[in-house]
């Protein structure tokens, strides 16, 4: 049991890697509610699941609930009604979700998931608001799913999947065929969830479109998440002094004796790997550098 904690706290704590990240939390939430749901009624206090513990992740259809619990616009997109409704969620996050990781890198399939799962909200509230009756609720992280399938497809068109039976299909036929069977859907039993599905589609194709022309709709979204991190980040007591010289001159007088003098150039950074050092100890952290980074940082240290 230590390990499967470890291998989560590594993948929690590995760089790039918002994907998996996104997929466990999906994971952890549903496995913790369900442990939940299950305990509450084998001890007979199913209701009180339903009524206090349920609803503080579903996204309600009544404005007035919503004033209430403002937080559930994105945590419905971290829960899921049943096991295949997360299996299939997952597995489309995952295959679309690398596409946009190998082409935006690892930041930018958080922020299409965020954004998707705010527009399916959206989706679904105004659909319930005007033609469905009150008092239903949504969950799921289809939403946001749909944002990062239609991202991906208009991002890489001909990216190819193989699929069973079809064998290597296109990602922008694909897709397409997803969104209108999600349209049919909007006069079916789930026509909340289908108008989250288009909402969500939407975004990840206006996402896209506007990425191109140089804006990035989801800045805010690494702003607030580099803003909290960095409250809880240990800041370096390392001091960086540096004069406008090409070389510098470096000393060891204060040195610990595992240091040596610097012998020859190569062994003082220059303006620019100091400045990338303290880049990735900004986002980083002190711990992650390399042993060469942090004779580089100590070597820099030096007064001239």
């Amino acid at each position: 049991m230590n390990g499967l904690f470890d291998e989560i706290k590594s993948a929690f704590n590995r760089q790039d890697n918002a994907l998996i990240q996104l997929i466990l939390i999906n994971i952890i939430v549903f496995l913790g509610t369900a442990i939940i749901a299950t305990t509450l009624h084998l001890l007979g206090f199913r209701s009180f699941y339903e009524s206090y513990v349920a609803i503080q992740f579903e996204l309600p259809s009544v404005l007035g609930s919503l004033i209430w619990r403002p937080h559930t616009l994105l945590t419905y997109a971290f829960q899921h009604a049943g096991l295949l409704h997360i299996l299939f969620n997952m597995l489309f996050l995952y295959w679309f979700g690398a596409v946009i990781v190998d082409y935006l890198g690892s930041k930018r399939i958080v922020s299409i998931y965020i954004l998707g799962a705010l527009a399916g909200a959206l989706g679904f509230l105004i659909l319930s608001n005007t033609l469905l009756p009150h008092g239903t609720h949504l969950v799921g992280a289809s939403g946001a799913v749909f944002a990062v399938m239609v991202a991906a497809a208009t991002l890489a068109p001909d990216h190819t999947f193989y699929l069973l039976l079809f064998g290597p299909v296109r990602i922008k036929y694909i897709v397409p065929v997803l969104v209108i069977l999600a349209y049919v859907g909007l006069g079916g039993s789930n026509a909340g969830g289908e108008a989250a599905h288009l909402g969500g589609a939407l975004m990840g194709y206006i996402y896209i479109v506007q990425l191109k022309k140089g804006n990035d709709l989801g800045a805010w979204i690494f702003g607030l998440r580099d803003s909290i991190t960095g409250l809880f980040k240990k800041k370096s007591k390392v001091n960086v002094s540096y004069s406008s010289q090409k070389k510098s001159k470096v000393y060891s007088s204060n040195a610990s004796n595992n240091y040596n003098k610097a012998s020859s150039p190569e062994d003082v950074p220059n303006q620019e790997e100091v400045d990338a050092i303290l880049d990735k100890i900004s986002e980083t952290g002190y711990s992650s550098l390399s042993k060469e980074e942090k004779q580089k940082l100590f070597n820099a240290s030096k007064e001239n």
